[in-house]
This record gives structure tokens, sequence and C-alpha cells, in this order.
């Protein structure tokens, strides 16, 4: 019998990238470069639509917003007015890709990405590399999975921040 909690320490590497433009240039600069998912894909694949889900999904942008949260907005409930959203960015094909060698890699599909203000007004966005929480599964699919979506991530940031 296999015991009922294992534990295994994995390293991650943390992405800091800082820009000189306002939060809010940012920010519509990201959201016009990624675009939101269109979820429709979910309800064809919900009535058996698979071939037109894939299709759907094949026509949307290498990269998508799944959602956002208004981190900043929670903080006032700490008496605090910070400005950060938090994203869900990725594709579902590419999460497919990871998934279908590694189940679990789906802990880590979409990409969390955190664009934030800092007291001083700094902003940047925050991420961990995907390759490194990846990685962690030791598959080579899944790591070359890993590093597209590190150079694309990391394009479509850069450019929102520059």
């Amino acid at each position: 019998m296999s015991e009922p909690m294992t534990s295994t320490p994995i390293t991650v590497e943390h992405v800091t990238l800082r820009s000189q433009k306002s939060f809010e240039a940012v920010r519509a600069a990201l959201e016009a470069a990624v675009p939101p998912l269109d979820h429709a894909y979910a309800e064809l694949l919900r009535d058996g639509n698979v071939d037109a889900a894939r299709d759907l999904l094949e026509r949307q942008a290498p990269l998508s917003i799944f959602g956002s949260r208004d981190h900043g907005g929670l903080l006032l409930t700490a008496g605090l007015t910070r400005k950060a959203v938090q994203y869900d960015i990725g594709n579902p094909l590419t999460a497919a890709r990871t998934t279908r060698h590694v189940l679990s890699a789906a802990l880590y599909a979409p990409i969390r990405v955190l664009l934030r203000e800092d007291e001083a007004g700094g902003v940047a966005f925050e991420y961990d590399r995907p390759a490194s929480t990846f990685g962690q599964f030791g598959r080579p699919e899944v790591d070359a999975v890993a590093r597209d979506l590190d150079a694309q991530l990391q394009k479509v940031l850069a450019e929102a921040a520059g």
C-alpha cells in the first residue's frame, strides 16, 4: 500500500520583469496583445464535439487570458490601496501537450502572471518560469513544451512592459 501523502521539494525560477511605463499602460498593452480565451470550446467538449472544439482552439491566439482577478481590489480589505492584477495566461492546446504526458502538469497550466505596482509606484510582471515548474516532471516532451511557452510568455510580457 502506498503512503497517503508524499512530498517532493522542487526548485522554481521566479521572474520579475520591471517596466518604466505606468500600470495602466502596461495593463492595456498586455490585454491588447493577449486576447481573452473564447471559452466556447469547453461547451463543445461537453457536448462531445471534439473536432469543433479543437478547430476553435486552433484558430485562437498562441497565448490567451483564461481569466483575471483584481488582487489590488482585494487588498482594500486589509486597508491597502495597491494596483495588482493576477492573470491566467496560456493555451488549452499547449496545456494538453503537457498533460497528455503528465497529468500533474495541469497544476501549472495556465501560467499565473501578476502585474503589480509596488509602494513606490514601480510596475512589474512576476511569474514562475514554466521550464522550472514543468521541469520537475523530468519528461523531455513536457520540457520542450515548457521551453516554447517560456519564450512566448517572455516575449509578450517584455513587449507589454517595454
